[in-house]
């Protein structure tokens, strides 16, 4: 999760402009002034850039930055479990 994390606070520092010494593990977006729309947008970044499958209900200005991040890495991590005699791996 640490170049998701590392990604991400880049991310709200340079789109976001929020300045470096507020952002935090535990600071909410909502700390970090990001508005509901903001916190949309980021959402919408972070698919566009990860390529991940967010849930966008589930986007508020509660989460903390590493929830967010967590969000994120649970979408990139494979699959766990048995892999079908085929060798699809679904």
């Amino acid at each position: 999760m640490n170049h998701v994390y590392d990604r991400l606070v880049n991310l709200l520092h340079n789109k976001f402009e929020v300045p470096a010494d507020r952002l935090g593990p535990t600071a909410t977006l909502g700390e970090l002034d990001l508005d509901s729309l903001a916190v949309v947008e980021l959402y919408v970044t972070l698919q566009e850039e990860w390529g991940v499958a967010l849930d966008d209900s589930a986007a508020s200005a509660e989460l903390t930055v590493a929830e967010v991040a967590h969000s994120v890495s649970e979408q990139l991590e494979p699959p766990t479990g048995p892999v079908p005699h085929d060798g699809s791996g679904r």
